[in-house]
């Protein structure tokens, strides 16, 4: 697809940030786009940071406007002026903010989920120049759902394994019912890791436990894995997801689709987990350990340290989920793609031995705009 059909000139409104997602998106679009104007909704707790995290990125000030807001809030939690002014001129949103910790309690996660994206919405039924809401959703509302996950399934009967994975879901339903009437893309991101290029990721979770553990651990104390490992573990890094989110949401046909921004070749878990041993000098991890025997070794105080004993992923670590991504591929066309895990996976190792990031997540992380 031509570059020349990239809509330019755009009034853009991104929620969630400072968060790191987000924060990686503003960056992406003051790179490639010199003339747009970004209005950044940050929740008022946040907003100190949201000043330090734009100082540190150097951003160009009069382009960026924030606004002391909340997704939750009536209006957006705006003052009658920032709204009338939001509604008259913003032409894009990008819908980020969302509490994804997966201990979270149900109603926050709803709250802020679910009742979040909705007041997106009535806000983008106000719009008066609205081109394209993006709505950041997750692959995982599909689920416990095993096989190929084609982009434009969404309610198949699965059952959910966490409340995260549940308002996902339904924030995703309330997108698809407005697709009828606004022009909304829906974009599910696997498991995301960290910069291909630096290697950066705000904080470990997921599959950094046992990168982190492989990584840092004395060679001597084998690291067990949960189950065989033989299943895809489907790990795509930031940039990649926002520069393909941003790319997509430019193009003109792109509306009214939902778009797997996976890595369409992923590795097995057992594959991952023996490539980041093998390039970290490191012994890789042993064992076909059943997986509730795996859930009582990593209580074990020394690995218990380095591991956290991360239900959720040694879950998703056995399930057989291949997610189909004809609709991004399409719409790259060969532009910005997933990279292959072996050519940045040096970059993540690095980024882990000379950060010092906590593995534990508080509750209330990423509850952002």
């Amino acid at each position: 697809m031509a570059d020349d059909a990239l809509r330019s000139q755009r009034d853009i409104l991104i929620t969630g940030f400072p968060s790191f997602v987000a924060r990686k998106l503003v960056v992406t679009i003051l790179e490639d786009e010199p003339d747009a104007t970004l209005r950044l909704l940050v929740r008022p707790d946040f907003i100190d940071e949201a000043d330090r995290q734009l100082e540190r990125m150097d951003a160009p000030r009069e382009r960026i406007q924030l606004l002391s807001g909340d997704v939750v809030a009536l209006d957006l939690g705006l003052s009658g002026r920032e709204y009338l002014e939001l509604i008259a001129n913003v032409t894009d949103i990008y819908h980020i903010a969302s509490i994804w910790y997966l201990g979270v309690e149900r109603d926050q996660a709803f709250e802020v989920n679910v009742l979040g994206a909705r007041n997106i919405l009535d806000t983008a039924y106000e719009m008066q120049n609205l081109a394209r809401l993006n709505h950041f959703s997750t692959a995982f509302v599909a689920g416990d759902r095993t096989g190929v996950i084609m982009e434009d399934e969404l309610e198949e009967g699965q059952n959910f394994r966490n409340a995260y994975e549940e308002s996902k879901f339904e924030a995703e339903q309330s997108m698809r019912e407005a697709m009828h009437h606004l022009p909304i893309s829906i974009f599910r991101p696997s498991i995301i890791v960290g910069d291909s290029e630096t290697g950066e990721v705000d904080r470990m979770a997921g599959p950094y436990y046992l990168i982190n553990a492989i990584v840092n651990m004395p060679s001597i104390l084998p690291i067990p894995l949960p189950g065989k490992g033989d299943k895809p573990l489907n790990l795509v890094p930031i940039d990649f997801v926002c520069r393909a989110m941003h790319r997509i949401s430019r193009l003109p046909d792109t509306a009214s689709k939902t778009f797997h921004l996976c890595d369409p070749n992923p590795l097995s878990a057992r594959s991952v987990f023996e490539l980041v041993a093998q390039r970290a000098g490191r012994r890789a991890p042993v064992g076909l350990l059943p997986y509730r025997l795996t859930q009582l070794v990593m209580k074990f105080p020394y690995l218990e340290r380095f591991t956290r004993n991360p239900r959720q992923f040694m879950d998703d670590f056995n399930q057989l989920t291949i997610y189909n991504s004809i609709n991004t591929l399409e719409a790259l066309d060969g532009h910005n793609l997933c990279p292959p895990l072996p050519a940045y996976v040096d970059n993540l190792i690095e980024f882990i031995k000379v950060s010092e990031l906590e593995l534990e997540m508080p509750v209330g992380v990423e509850i952002m705009g």
